[in-house]
């Protein structure tokens, strides 16, 4: 399935909705430290709901750790700064969606990483800033898996 990534989060209920959406569509949620929280935020566990036992996750002390894990995955970083849109895409089972920080989103470091297969974006209107992370987690997440037929469900 899919690998949802989010690097150096700030936000627990953003966690928390990524933990309900890796649940629901099998895929796996990456959490790059340092977290702006703990695992067992209030915030979080409220948001997750009862899927934490259902969900698949993984806290990796960098990007090189959770990435060498990963080894062969296309790595998508998603970034307001890219012109290519996530709806262009051809996604695969096994794809790395990136996330950013809420705050900043994904610096120039890990937009260069040598491992991003390619920078895409989500349309927007001019003048506005940026969709919500877990939101755009759940964008991204639903349009691989439609793509690929929704393997998986029953």
């Amino acid at each position: 399935m899919f690998h949802v990534v989010f690097y150096q989060p700030q936000i627990p209920p953003n966690t928390g909705n990524a933990i309900r959406l890796v649940a629901c569509t099998g895929a796996t949620l990456h959490l790059i430290e340092p977290l702006g929280f703990t695992l067992e935020d209030k915030q979080l566990r409220r948001a997750g709901l009862d899927y934490h036992d259902l969900a698949q996750v993984a806290v990796h002390p960098s990007l090189d750790a959770c990435l060498d894990q990963l080894t062969g995955s296309r790595v998508f970083a998603f970034t307001r700064h890219a012109s290519a849109s996530y709806a262009d895409i051809a996604y695969a089972p096994g794809d790395v969606l990136l996330f950013g920080r809420e705050e900043d989103g994904l610096p120039a470091a890990v937009l260069d990483h040598p491992r991003v297969s390619e920078q895409v974006r989500f349309p927007m209107i001019e003048g506005r800033r940026s969709l919500n992370l877990s939101n755009c987690a759940a964008i991204a997440t639903y349009e691989a898996w439609r793509q690929n037929g929704f393997g998986g469900l029953e």
